[in-house]
């Protein structure tokens, strides 16, 4: 058996500049934990893969392509692959969030 917390993961290294930890990676999948603060947000980009945006705390403003909404703990948004998405944390609270990319990414990332 294999537990992470992310509380005790090294920080992984984004594009970003937020608070992020891989809590799981393997040949077929990613799954991060990235924590925003008041104001932060991840730059646009677009992933060669689906991803599922998991809410775990706060209330993130999520775009995928042209829709942005705001989300609340234990939503689920789906952003298909090569569409343009981001995280933005408007509140005044943390954002916690878990980042799901299935099938693991063999390209990178495209930053817009």
């Amino acid at each position: 058996m294999i537990s992470r917390n992310y509380r005790k993961s090294s920080p992984a290294q984004t594009p970003h500049g937020i608070q992020s930890a891989k809590m799981y990676d393997t040949d077929n999948a990613i799954i991060m934990h990235l924590l925003l603060h008041p104001g932060e947000s991840l730059k646009p980009h677009i992933t060669p893969v689906d991803v599922a945006f998991y809410v775990l705390e706060g209330t993130p403003t999520i775009m995928v392509g042209e829709e942005t909404l705001e989300f609340k703990k234990d939503d689920l948004v789906e952003s298909p692959k090569d569409i343009p998405h981001c995280i933005y944390n408007k509140s005044n609270e943390i954002v916690r969030v878990l980042v799901i990319k299935v099938p693991k990414p063999t390209t990178p990332t495209k930053m817009l």
